[in-house]
């Protein structure tokens, strides 16, 4: 089976490819500029050339950076990077200001999110209709703001997968990490009867079948959202420069 050296090492090359994601996305190294060699990372994070290689395949495989024989290892364009990466979308969250970020997550949900809950409404299954509704119950049952978030978290999640798209559900794998931030924010506010029975709208359009209801159930959602974070930060990040 698995040996303890072998997990050791994955760790460490993991390790050392976080760091230097890190540093990628934070904009220390530009995109088309080098990294340091491998014998300098070596011998600045004080691992071997195995490990260091591991890592820049990590890296090269989210689209980070690109290897060749007479260049060396540089960082490529960010609109070549793999942005629904989970360890992307965390460097960014890390590094980014936090209202642009927001600014841009909205952007991405106004333009799927009414969409994805009209394809649910047709294309759910049975047990897709029974997950977001247990995903809002737990909503409702939450006690905490941490269980309240971890529920709202879930209730989206479920409605990407209901489209039965394989398209979208990559959408649905990044909400733990890139909703995260948003839904902590909004937990802070005092709307929440009133996101009780937004999702319940949403929800029974869905559950309904209803494409239309389900539609416009989530755009109010999303609106009504919005809303509360400019009131809960004191500015709008949303508005359009």
């Amino acid at each position: 089976m698995f040996t303890k050296s072998a997990t050791i090492a994955r760790n460490v090359h993991g390790q050392v490819a976080d760091r230097i994601g890190a540093i990628i996305v934070r904009g220390d190294i530009a995109p088309g500029d080098p990294l340091p060699s491998e014998v300098k990372i070596c011998e600045t994070l004080d691992v071997s050339r195995t490990v260091v290689r591991e890592a820049i395949r990590t890296l090269t495989g989210k689209g980070l950076v690109e290897s060749r024989a007479k260049s060396g290892t540089r960082v490529r364009p960010r609109e070549e990077w793999n942005q629904l990466d989970v360890d992307v979308l965390r460097w960014q969250l890390e590094h980014t200001d936090v209202d642009s970020y927001l600014a841009k997550l909205f952007e991405l949900r106004n333009a799927m999110e009414p969409t994805a809950a009209a394809l649910a409404a047709t294309a759910a299954t049975p047990e897709d209709r029974a997950s977001l509704r247990a995903a809002f119950e737990a909503m409702v049952a939450a006690k905490d703001n941490e269980a309240f978030v971890v529920a709202d978290i879930a209730f989206h999640k479920r409605l990407y997968i209901a489209t039965r798209n394989e398209f979208f559900w990559p959408i649905a794998q990044m909400f733990e990490v890139t909703l995260r931030e948003s839904f902590r924010l909004a937990a802070l506010g005092d709307h929440r009867p009133r996101a009780f029975e937004e999702h319940r709208a949403v929800m029974e359009a869905i559950v309904a079948g209803d494409a239309d209801a389900a539609r416009a159930a989530t755009r109010v959602l999303l609106g009504n959202a919005s809303d509360d974070l400019v009131r809960i930060r004191g500015k709008n990040p949303f508005r359009k420069k």
